[in-house]
C-alpha cells in the first residue's frame, strides 16, 4: 500500500504532461509541453538492477531499450474491435496519449516489474488479458513495449516480434494505481507523422536540441567519428629492374 501511494505521487510528479487536444490538432506540439523538457531532471534516482532471469527471458536488446531508454511514451490502449480502422500499437487500439515518463518514474516502474521477482506469480493467470496501458521505451529508433492489463493483472513485453507475458497478481495494486493515475493525464492521440513532426527521424530541430546533441557522448553519432586512415606502406623495390640510375 505504501509503495502504491508513492507510485501514485511519482506519476503525478514524474510525467511531462501532454498538451491539450486543441493544441495537438493545430500541429504545434503533441509529445511535449515545451522544447526544454529534457532539462528538468538532471539528477535522477539510481537505475534498478534488472534480474538476470528477466534478461535471459527477454533478451539483451529488449532490456537495453528499457534500461537505456532515451524516452518513454505512455499510451492508453484497448482490445481492437472488429472493423476498427484507427491507430494501433502492437495490434491494439490506441485510445489516447498519456504523456512522457521521466527517469525517476521510469526507474520506479522498472524496479517493480523487472527487478522485484516476488511481484510475479509462476501460476498461469486464469483470466483474459484486457489491455489498459502501453509504455514504449525508445532508444534511438529501436523500442521495447510493455503492456499493462487489468483486472486480469499482468504485464507483457513486446520486442522483435516476440511476446512474453507475466502474471502480476501478487502486486495487482501497482497496476491499478498506474491505470487510475494515468487516466486523467490522457488526451486524444494525434499521429506525429500526420502533424509532420520531423524530430523522430533523428534531426535536431531547435538550438536547444542541437546543444544537447553536441554535449552527448555516445551512443549519439559515435558511428561517424573520423578515424585516421592507416598509412600505406610502399612495397620494397628490389631486383635488377628497380635500380635507380
Amino acid at each position: 500500500m505504501k509503495f502504491a501511494m508513492l507510485l501514485a505521487a511519482g506519476i503525478s510528479l514524474g510525467m511531462i504532461a501532454p498538451v491539450s487536444a486543441q493544441t495537438q490538432r493545430s500541429g504545434v506540439q503533441s509529445f511535449q509541453q515545451d522544447n526544454d523538457s529534457w532539462r528538468r531532471n538532471e539528477t535522477t534516482s539510481q537505475p534498478p538492477v534488472i534480474s538476470q532471469s528477466m534478461i535471459d527471458a527477454l533478451g539483451n536488446s529488449a532490456i537495453a531499450n528499457i534500461s537505456d531508454s532515451e524516452a518513454v511514451f505512455c499510451y492508453q490502449v484497448a482490445a481492437k474491435p472488429a472493423g476498427y480502422k484507427g491507430y494501433t500499437i502492437d495490434n491494439m487500439a490506441v485510445t489516447g496519449f498519456c504523456g512522457i515518463v521521466d527517469d525517476n518514474l521510469k526507474n520506479m516502474i522498472v524496479q517493480q516489474f523487472l527487478a522485484t521477482p516476488e511481484n510475479i506469480s509462476s501460476d498461469v493467470a486464469q483470466c483474459v488479458i484486457k489491455p489498459r496501458l502501453m509504455l514504449r521505451f525508445v532508444r534511438g529508433v529501436d523500442y521495447t513495449d510493455m503492456l499493462l492489463s487489468s483486472p486480469c493483472h499482468s504485464f507483457s513485453v513486446f520486442y522483435g516480434g516476440k511476446l512474453k507475458t507475466y502474471n502480476f497478481s501478487p502486486a495487482a495494486e501497482i497496476i491499478d494505481v498506474m491505470v487510475e493515475s494515468f487516466r486523467p493525464k490522457t488526451v486524444p492521440f494525434v499521429s506525429p507523422a500526420m502533424l509532420r513532426q520531423l524530430l523522430p527521424i533523428g534531426v535536431a530541430q531547435t538550438q536547444a536540441q542541437k546543444d544537447m546533441v553536441a554535449k552527448q557522448s555516445g551512443p549519439i553519432r559515435n558511428w561517424d567519428t573520423q578515424k585516421a586512415a592507416p598509412k600505406k606502406t610502399e612495397p620494397k623495390k628490389s631486383g635488377w629492374n628497380n635500380l635507380k640510375l
